[in-house]
This record gives C-alpha cells, sequence and structure tokens, in this order.
C-alpha cells in the first residue's frame, strides 16, 4: 500500500492564514504539525511504502523541508505545473508506480485533513484493504451527523460484507433543508475525498470513463523529468487534460464503487467555522490562539499571528489577524471568504499570493519595511545552505549580521561576516551568501534603488535546479 498524499489548493478557505504560495495544509492549525505533517504521522505506525507526493512545483521546498523535518528522506515528489484538479494527480501517480512494474495499491489522502481517532482510521484501512485487493474502488465515507451543506453526499444502499456499502447515489452539495433531510433519513454520508483501490484498476477505469485525462496524462509523463527525488511533469502536454475530480471521472460511473464508513474525528478544515468546532475552547465557547485578549466574548474563533487581539461583548465572530492582513466575519459566513479573496485576486493584491514571511529552498526571508525605492527584509539562512550566484541591475544591498557566520562573494572577493558585521553589494556586482555553520544565518537586508520587485535577479549559478540565466 502506497500513500498518495494530494497536496494542491489555492488557499482561499483559510485566508488570510493561507495563500495561494503557502496554502492551508502547510500551516499548524491544531497540535505540533501541520496538517501535512500530520497527514504522514498518522501512518507512522501502520506498514506502508514510502509515500508520493503531487503538489504544484511553486511548493516544491515548502513540501521537501516540512518533509525532512518529520524524517520522511524516502519519498517521491510529483510536481504539477499548474493544478488540474485529483483525477489527472491520481493519474500521474498510478502510471508511474505502474511504469516502475509497481501495482501498488493506491491510498489517495488529502493532506489538508484532521483525523482525531488515529486507531479507528488504522481500522478503517484493514476493512478497506482486503475489498481494494478484490478490485473495489473503495471510499472512506464519514457519517453525516448534522447538517452541512459545505460537502458532497454518498447515499448508500445494501451491505455488501461486514462495514462495507453499496453505493446507490452521489449527491452535490445540498442545501439546509435538504442536508437536514438526509441526516433525519440515514444512510447518507459525506464523501471525505479519500480512497483506496489498486493502480492497474483505476487506470482501467480511467481509460473507460475519462479517456482524454489518461492520454494527457500519459502524454505528460512521457514528456517529464526526473530530478533527484522529483519528477516534473510537462507543462506543454499536461496543458492539454481535462480538469476534474476523481468523483467526475470515475467514482460515479464506476460499478466497482463501495463505501467504508469512517467514524473517526474527521474533518477537511474547509473554513474557519470547521476548525472552531474541533479546537479546545474557553467557558464561554471561544477558541484562541496567540496574544488574544478577551471580555464578555462568546463563542469566537480568534487566531492572532503577530499582534495582541483584543475584543469586547462581541460573540459568534471569526478574527484572523496575521502581519499584513484582518479578516473579521460571522461565523455563518465561512464560505464566503473565498469571495473575498476573488475579489482581492481581482484588484491585483499580492496578500492573495503571499505572506509577508516568504520561504525559499535555502531558509525565508521576511518583509519587515517597504517604501519608495527601498526595502528592508530579515533573512534566515539554514546551516549549509546558500543563495543562488546572482546580481540586481536596478538595486544595491546592505547585509547586516544579526547572528551566525556568512560567507560572501562579492565579484572577485569571498570573505566571512560575524555578528554586528556587515557588507554593501553594489548594483550589477555578482554576489552570493552562504552559511558555512551550524546554526541558522540571520542578517537584515536593506535594499535600495529604483525597482525592488523579485524579478530583478538574475542567476548565474542555482543549488537548488532552478532556472539560470547564462551571462
Amino acid at each position: 500500500m502506497t500513500p498518495l498524499i494530494l497536496s494542491g489548493g489555492n488557499g482561499t478557505r483559510l485566508w488570510p492564514l493561507s495563500r495561494k504560495l503557502f496554502p492551508k495544509q502547510f500551516h499548524i492549525v491544531t497540535g505540533s504539525h501541520t496538517l501535512f505533517q500530520q497527514t504522514l504521522l498518522r501512518l507512522a505506525d501502520y506498514e506502508m511504502a514510502p509515500p508520493v507526493v503531487v503538489c504544484n512545483s511553486e511548493h516544491r521546498f515548502i513540501v521537501e523541508e516540512q518533509l525532512t523535518r518529520i524524517h520522511h528522506q524516502q519519498r517521491q515528489i510529483i510536481l504539477e505545473p499548474f493544478g488540474r484538479n485529483t483525477a489527472p494527480a491520481v493519474a500521474l501517480s498510478a502510471l508511474n508506480l505502474l511504469d516502475q512494474g509497481r501495482d501498488d495499491l493506491l491510498l489517495v489522502l488529502p493532506a489538508d485533513h484532521i483525523i482525531q481517532n488515529q486507531e479507528a482510521f488504522h481500522q478503517a484501512l484493514d476493512a478497506a484493504r482486503e475489498d481494494a485487493e478484490n478490485g473495489s474502488m473503495v471510499m472512506f465515507g464519514i457519517p453525516a451527523t448534522h447538517p452541512e451543506t459545505g460537502y458532497g453526499y454518498i447515499k448508500t444502499g445494501q451491505t455488501l460484507s461486514a462495514n462495507v456499502l453499496a453505493v446507490d447515489q452521489f449527491i452535490e452539495k445540498p442545501d439546509f433543508l435538504t442536508a437536514t433531510q438526509y441526516v433525519n433519513d440515514g444512510g447518507y454520508y459525506w464523501n471525505s475525498g479519500m480512497f483506496l483501490f489498486r493502480c492497474s484498476q483505476f487506470i482501467n477505469e480511467l481509460k473507460t470513463h475519462s479517456p482524454k485525462i489518461h492520454d494527457a496524462c500519459r502524454s505528460a509523463l512521457d514528456h517529464s523529468y526526473t530530478e533527484a527525488d522529483c519528477l516534473n511533469v510537462n507543462s506543454k502536454y499536461f496543458a492539454e487534460c481535462p480538469a476534474d475530480s476523481i468523483d467526475y471521472a470515475v467514482m460515479e460511473k464506476t460499478d466497482s464503487a463501495c463505501v467504508i464508513p469512517l467514524n473517526a474525528g474527521w474533518t477537511d478544515v474547509g473554513s474557519w467555522s470547521a476548525l472552531w468546532d474541533i479546537q479546545d475552547k474557553d467557558e464561554q465557547g471561544n477558541s484562541s490562539s496567540g496574544d488574544v485578549m478577551l471580555e464578555d466574548c462568546q463563542n469566537n474563533l480568534v487566531h492572532a499571528s503577530s499582534k495582541l487581539v483584543a475584543m469586547i461583548g462581541l460573540s459568534d465572530l471569526m478574527v484572523v489577524e496575521t502581519k499584513d492582513a484582518v479578516m473579521i466575519a460571522h461565523k455563518n459566513n465561512a464560505q464566503q471568504i473565498k469571495d473575498i479573496v476573488e475579489k482581492l485576486s481581482k484588484s491585483g493584491r499580492g496578500e492573495v499570493e503571499k505572506h509577508t514571511q516568504v520561504f525559499r529552498p535555502w531558509g525565508h526571508y521576511d518583509s519587515v519595511d517597504l517604501g519608495d525605492r527601498f526595502q528592508v527584509k530579515r533573512i534566515t539562512v539554514q546551516p549549509g545552505a546558500r543563495l543562488s550566484l546572482q546580481k540586481h541591475h536596478h538595486r544595491a544591498e546592505h547585509w547586516i549580521v544579526v547572528s551566525g557566520t556568512a560567507k560572501v562573494t562579492c565579484d572577485d572577493k569571498i570573505f566571512f561576516l560575524t555578528e554586528n558585521q556587515s557588507t554593501y553589494i553594489p548594483v550589477t556586482a555578482t554576489h552570493r551568501l552562504e552559511n558555512p555553520g551550524k546554526i541558522p544565518l540571520e542578517l537584515i537586508e536593506v535594499q535600495s534603488g529604483s525597482y525592488l520587485g523579485e524579478d530583478d535577479i538574475e542567476r548565474l549559478d542555482d543549488s537548488y535546479g532552478r532556472k539560470v540565466i547564462a551571462e
């Protein structure tokens, strides 16, 4: 059994914490690990092959860093140039395993779910394994315990065997009255988006029911290339692939689908209100994280990232503060956050794309201040890492070391800086920053010039496979 971790998404439903370049699965929202890491860690005590992760190419280094932190050194990462929904992601993974001579059972797991009862989850995997080995396309269904309009539903039929139910009907997200009726009637399950089937079974069904997806993924895979543990999917051929979910492309059309009930404290963290449902609360029903002070407040969710958030006499609100944005909404309007994100996107606002903290393969940087012709950043370089050898045509840089040791290349000079020392990088100078030490290198960078955009970087050499522009 090979776990396939689907790590896509545009970061809209948990905005402003979640962003396009750093979506919700890479954040810690409960416990001490990110949702992505939790997805893998709940399989640690279950016999599995090394995981396959499908993600956007822009998230490659975030995925690698988070895998390394939980000591997942054996893995394969499939990098999509752009999202095409879940069916193509699964198709690429299944075809790639089959190309390696591995007709594995493929356990499809979205990277942004919370499952509170790990033992119950493992028991459901045991129940599903036998059916999947016998040719079934297993779906994990969550008992519909309350009317939820944000999920798709599965109406189940007769019992096929112990803990296995037939599928009678797939139902799109219903309105509240219809969802209430489903709960009252019983026999309805939420579609969790988790599946188990054999690779060859999925590909055969895909060929039958969605041949265009199969053919496009086959062509894209044939023209892809592997670098280290990453498979880079060919963008030209992948662009021809229809965007479709596993449900539409295969599961709603196959005669082999069945449902394994999963009662394990599951949620897909699809909104801030869903997160409030599962978080610990105070005596007044408030869930808070960060620097928060509440007075006469009830049933609120408050998330503070960088500032004190104080609230007085308020109820049933969601308040989320980050360094560059504050979102306030009634809990009943949680699903409308995506509408705000869409408006921001149409306006070209950068708050949709990224945080003030931006991750790179060598570490990360934080934007501290930005003004006319200047920008201040706090840069952290991990031990042994180095930035690309590069030059800028429109800006100069001043570097001040806060902690650690910096190895600096500036044109034909190579020298070292330690705490409280600084240097100046002139416009057009060829330069590189490295951390030769054993602890993170932290420095303040002050940029000045006529243009400060990140696209004013001419890379001459790079250790991480990023595009290099030859002189």
